[in-house]
């Protein structure tokens, strides 16, 4: 069945290609001028922004529409995306702006459509390089872009409740997983990387701790160039070395953060 290509006709037959009452929705994070960003969408006609979300096709397995979903919106694939959380409160769904978009729509029978019926949402996080992403609107919404953790505009459903609950397990990764390889360029310096977790954490780190236990990984490589950033201030470029950074995700690492 070839895919909806309005919004009325989504709202009207959507279930006939989509699982009804399970969904998808991706806190999509990026840094960028050492700031922490979350990619949302503005739905059309309605007063609100929401995370990039979806439906899972009928034979789809969840984790492969969580990637679908991903691509469609940034432009990119095989990043690094966890699922996180599942929300099933049974009004989370209910939301009144949209009856604003239903009624600019002539859908008959509102109450009775699909997408009023209870939903849980299986809620992913990815973690991408902001450089590299090209914000893409969905049928439902006519803006995307990225916005900062701490201006977040107005959300939609229990969105805000998704967001914090995806911060909170990014800040319980960073002791397992080293988060700057998904989030920063190829190359990065040492107080590049320190900014990343400081802002992620939300607090300042001591240097000379954090540049230890950094190296103490064995995972980044200190490149010969410098970054020019004044007088007296040339720190080393690094670099992950990617064979080593997979070692040590394989045998278990704890950063203690």
């Amino acid at each position: 069945m070839n895919a909806p290509t309005s919004i009325k006709e989504f709202f009207e037959s959507g279930y006939r290609q989509f699982l009804p009452h399970v969904s998808i929705d991706c806190a999509i994070f990026g840094f960028h001028d050492n700031q922490l960003k979350v990619l949302l969408l503005k739905m059309k006609n309605v007063a609100g922004w929401c995370l990039p979300g979806g439906f899972i096709h009928w034979t789809e397995p969840a984790n492969e529409a969580a990637q679908r979903i991903l691509q469609e919106r940034t432009g990119i694939s095989q990043v690094f995306l966890q699922q996180f959380y599942t929300f099933g409160e049974p009004e989370r769904n209910k939301e009144p702006n949209l009856k604003d978009l239903i009624d600019s729509l002539n859908i008959e029978h509102t109450e009775d459509n699909w997408l009023f019926h209870r939903t849980i949402s299986i809620g992913y996080y990815a973690l991408v390089e902001f450089s590299k992403v090209i914000p893409t609107v969905d049928l439902l919404s006519d803006e995307c872009c990225w916005w900062d953790m701490h201006e977040l505009p107005k959300l939609l459903f229990d969105h805000s409740l998704m967001i914090g609950q995806a911060l909170q397990t990014l800040r319980m990764q960073l002791n397992f997983h080293p988060v700057g390889y998904n989030l920063l360029p190829e190359k990065f310096t040492m107080p590049e990387l320190q900014k990343l977790y400081e802002t992620i954490l939300d607090r300042p780190l001591d240097r000379r701790n954090f540049q230890k236990k950094m190296l103490s990984l064995g995972i980044l490589e200190r490149l010969e160039e410098r970054k020019s950033v004044g007088p007296h201030k040339s720190p080393y470029y690094y670099r992950f070395d990617k064979q080593k950074y997979d070692q040590a995700l394989q045998a278990g690492i704890s950063f203690g953060f």
